[in-house]
């Protein structure tokens, strides 16, 4: 299988339990929710999304021809500093990483000592084996992967109501402030929330707070 990436990067992980990590990220090309073209937003079932993953034009992006070739490829975006070589992390996200990530690619990052995070919108089933699993419903998306170690929630959604969700199998349960021009609101909105429900937490974007990708 051959696979479709826009960019990849080294950064921290901004949101939910894993923020303040150093990891790679792979961005994959394509989601089964939004074809990423502005004039296609209206009729998208996430019309939100903030996040280019059109094509394979980003930095380290390209078309991959096997899952060695892309695994070498996230590999020489960590540091090289012998230090560095403890708790890789590469965190899959899109787009929707689902459509691309598969068991083949799975296996290939962890023989090179990666632990592999998922970020998806819920509606296809991972590979089994994952290190790690965060879903982020979407309203008119129909939630298949109702289990996994955090759920991150954007919110407000007024079809998505937090309480949906808080029988599912996850370990975590974040809400996220839709960004925007009402993210002030947002973000105040979602604090009240979790000071009255404790069983959900606060999840900021503090990559975009620090300025870096």
């Amino acid at each position: 299988m051959s696979y479709s990436v826009k960019e990849i990067f080294y950064t921290l992980q901004g949101e939910g339990a894993q923020a303040g990590r150093p990891a790679v990220f792979c961005r994959f090309s394509g989601c089964n929710l939004w074809s990423g073209h502005e004039e296609d937003r209206p009729e998208a079932v996430c019309d939100f999304c903030d996040t280019d993953f059109v094509g394979t034009d980003g930095s380290g992006g390209g078309k991959y021809g096997s899952a060695v070739e892309l695994a070498h490829a996230i590999n020489g975006h960590w540091p090289s500093d012998p230090r560095a070589s403890i708790n890789k992390l590469v965190v899959c996200t899109g787009g929707e990483p689902l459509l691309q990530l598969d068991t083949t690619l799975l296996e290939a990052l962890q023989l090179i000592d990666f632990e592999v995070a998922v970020e998806t919108n819920g509606t296809l089933l991972p590979p089994e084996g994952l290190d790690w699993i965060c879903v982020s419903p979407k309203a008119g998306a129909d939630l298949m992967l109702r289990s996994g170690d955090e759920l991150k929630l954007v919110f407000p959604q007024p079809e998505l109501l937090p309480e949906m969700f808080e029988g599912l199998a996850f370990e975590h349960f974040f809400l996220q402030p839709m960004d925007g021009e009402d993210l002030e609101a947002n973000t105040a909105m979602a604090l009240q929330y979790v000071l009255a429900n404790p069983a959900w937490r606060l999840s900021l974007q503090i990559h975009k707070l620090l300025g870096i990708p």
